[in-house]
Order: structure tokens, then sequence, then C-alpha cells
């Protein structure tokens, strides 16, 4: 009678009953945010510098929240100093270093995981070793390089260095070598050409990918300062970290007007990490970066 009055569609579970166990993502969120607060703790100083009054900065023991907020420091940025310029300009350098990067990184990683050619490995190697080769040893033949070519004191100069990169290369086709081959294949079959099933099938699912490489890009493009400075002489062509380091070298002194400098170059690389963090995360743990 008992058999006959069971749900023949409910499971029959034998044995005790699971146990249910805290998920292990809550002890990590437990260690980690405190992690994350000791490293966000700069940058919540250095805003709330930006706001504090003077008298309150020359203070001893500092205070670390201000006894009253002013924006004092912004307005004298943006009345003594050129940084709307800078900003754009470095803007422009961005722009131009994450296109390009997308197009010319996701082209030769696909054609180095994929294609097959005479000498792709070796190729792909040497692209790899230069990582290695210091900055600081290709700075003089590149000056003089850009020099002959006419675009020394010019943006294109910060802008041709960030056209592509060898990470950006070995990124992508991580990304690229992780998917099946079988995609294009079918492409192929369907009628498309090699290029129509990259464009279609492939480069979408590249997303996660293709927002890391931005990032990277961003952030390296946006925070360059070494190589602006020794290309750069015009204050029209001042990038934003240029043109900062020159301000603050006369304003020493000034620790509100410093710090809303700081502030405004770094809120910028927050934000676009905020929109792009999901597809960040994605790309690490669905690639792996792999060998």
């Amino acid at each position: 009678m008992a058999l006959l009055l069971r749900d023949p569609v409910a499971p029959v579970v034998d044995g005790p009953p699971a146990r249910r166990t805290r998920p292990r993502s809550l002890w990590w969120h437990l260690l980690l945010a405190p992690v994350a607060l000791l490293f966000a703790t700069p940058f919540v100083q250095m805003f709330l510098t930006s706001l504090t009054p003077k008298e309150d900065i020359n203070t001893f023991p500092p205070r670390f929240f201000p006894s009253s907020v002013t924006l004092e420091g912004y307005a004298k940025l943006f009345e003594q100093s050129d940084i709307l310029r800078w900003m754009g300009n470095t803007v422009l350098v961005s722009a131009v270093a994450i296109v390009s990067h997308l197009i010319l990184c996701s082209l030769a990683g696909y054609g180095f995981a994929r294609l097959t050619f005479k000498g792709r490995d070796v190729g792909f190697f040497m692209i790899v070793g230069t990582i290695m080769i210091p900055t600081q040893l290709l700075m003089v033949p590149t000056y003089i390089l850009f020099s002959r070519l006419g675009i020394i004191d010019t943006l294109a100069a910060a802008m041709v260095p960030w056209l592509a990169s060898a990470f950006g290369i070995f990124l992508m086709r991580q990304f690229f070598l992780s998917l099946p081959p079988e995609l294009e294949e079918a492409a192929i079959v369907d009628g498309c050409t090699r290029l129509q099933a990259f464009w279609r099938i492939i480069l979408p699912l590249a997303r996660p990918a293709l927002a890391t490489l931005a990032i990277f890009t961003l952030l390296g493009s946006w925070n360059d300062l070494v190589w602006p400075l020794i290309a750069i002489n015009d204050p029209q062509q001042f990038t934003l970290q240029l043109g900062i380091t020159n301000f603050q070298g006369a304003r020493r002194t000034d620790w509100s007007l410093l710090m809303a400098g700081n502030v405004v170059a770094t809120l910028p690389l927050i934000a676009f990490f905020l929109v792009a963090q999901r597809q960040f995360l994605a790309t690490m743990t669905f690639s792996g970066i792999k060998g």
C-alpha cells in the first residue's frame, strides 16, 4: 500500500540526510574583505585630504577625517592648471591604444593560435621574449627613430608605443586556444571564410579576453610617465601624468591641491575597472592564461 501511494516522480534517497555546509566562498570573503579595506585606505585618505582645509592638514597629530569639507583644492586645480587639456590628451592616447590593441593583438593572437605556417612557434616565442627586454634599453633607439620620423613633441610619440604589445598577443592567443576549433570548422563548412568566422563566431566569444586586454592597456597607457617625460616637452601636448608631475614640482606644500590632482587622475581608472571587472574575472577563470 505504501508503494502505491509513493510519488513515482519523487526520487528515493537512501541514508541520512545531507549535512548543510557553509560555502567556501564565504570564508574567502571574510579573509579578503580586510585585505580590500587595507588596499583601499590610501585612496580614501587621498580623497579625504583633497577635501581637508589647509589648517587641518598641518595639525599634529594628523587627522584622518577632516573637521570640515572644502573644495578649495579642486578649485585651484582647475584654475591654475590645464588639467582638462591634459586629461583630453590622455583620453585620446588611451582610446587609440585600446582600439589598436583590440584589433592588432586579437588578429595576431588568432593567427598564432589557429593558422599553420612555417616559423609560427619560433615567431611567437620571439615576440613573447621581448617582454624580458628592459624598457630602459629601448628608450634611446626609440627616441632616435621617432626623431627621424618627426613625431617628437606630439601625441603620436605617446601613441605609437601602445599600438600593440607582446603581452596582448600572448593573452589573446591563450584565450583562442581554449576555444574548440570545431566552431570555425562548422562556420567554414557553412560557407564563411576564415576572416568571417573569426569576426562573426570567435570574436564575440572573446569578449572577456578583450575586456581584460582593454583594462591592462588602459592602466599602462593612462599611467605612462617615463616615456612621455622623454618624448614630449610641449606643455600643450602633456598627458595627465606628465602634466600633474610638472604641476606638483612647483607646489609641493599645497597638499589639498596635489591630492585633488591625484584623485582626478585615479577616478577614471576605478570607474572603468568597476564596469569591466566581470569580464576581467571571466577571462582569468575561463582561460587561466594557460600555456
